[in-house]
């Protein structure tokens, strides 16, 4: 596991930076996703929304990204010294994905669900109006809605009033720095009452530095 942090920016207004940390960095080119068991092949399969992949190879990278969670998720509430984080999940694009299309949410539910110091709060933020599917937009495939503009979070999610006065743990798949959803989904709970966000992501792709 690595940090980094998230600076403010037009979507983030705040006067100091976000603690954040990922499992390891995303190459989006060069076959890697095809690897089992890397964070690309994780990530992609779990999204499961270009053509569809058997329940066997779903479960595998679920297998996968449940060691990677269990793993890295103590250290964070260690290193962060607080008796207890609330875990969110940056909610994907659409609202009518099907079960297998969410088993990223549903994975991370589950590993929060048998660590301590960690309490459920993965349905505290929910899609309520489409918008476009950064990942795919590029390749035509985006579909409806908008691409992310500031206070988007908020004007397409219901966010619980249970997020008040809580330490969150946000949690993503994919962190780009230039797509800034999530810099957007931070500033959206801290604007909902939260006490502090920390931000952690699966992959960290690696040409937004470049």
């Amino acid at each position: 596991m690595q940090n980094f942090v998230i600076q403010p920016n037009d979507f983030l207004k705040l006067k100091q930076d976000i603690k954040a940390y990922y499992h390891s960095d995303y190459c989006g080119g060069g076959g890697q996703w095809q690897k089992i068991g890397t964070v690309e092949n994780i990530i992609c399969t779990l999204k499961n929304d270009i053509t569809p992949f058997s329940e066997k190879v779903l479960q595998e990278a679920v297998q996968h990204l449940s060691n990677i969670l269990s793993t890295d998720l103590p250290q964070i509430l260690q290193i962060a010294k607080i008796d207890s984080l609330t875990v969110c999940v940056v909610p994907r694009a659409k609202t009518n994905y099907q079960p297998n299309q969410l088993l990223f949410k549903t994975t991370v539910r589950n590993v929060v669900n048998q660590l301590n110091g960690f309490s459920d709060g993965t349905d505290y933020i929910i899609r309520n109006t489409d918008t476009r599917t950064t990942h795919r937009d590029r390749a035509g495939y985006g579909g409806n809605g908008d691409l992310p503009y500031p206070g988007i979070t908020k004007k397409t999610c219901t966010i619980s009033n249970e997020v008040r006065d809580k330490n969150i743990l946000l949690i993503e798949d994919l962190y780009t720095k230039t797509v800034n959803i999530d810099e957007d989904v931070i500033q959206a709970l801290l604007d909902s009452g939260a006490q502090s966000v920390i931000f952690y992501a699966v992959g960290k792709t690696i040409h937004s530095e470049i």
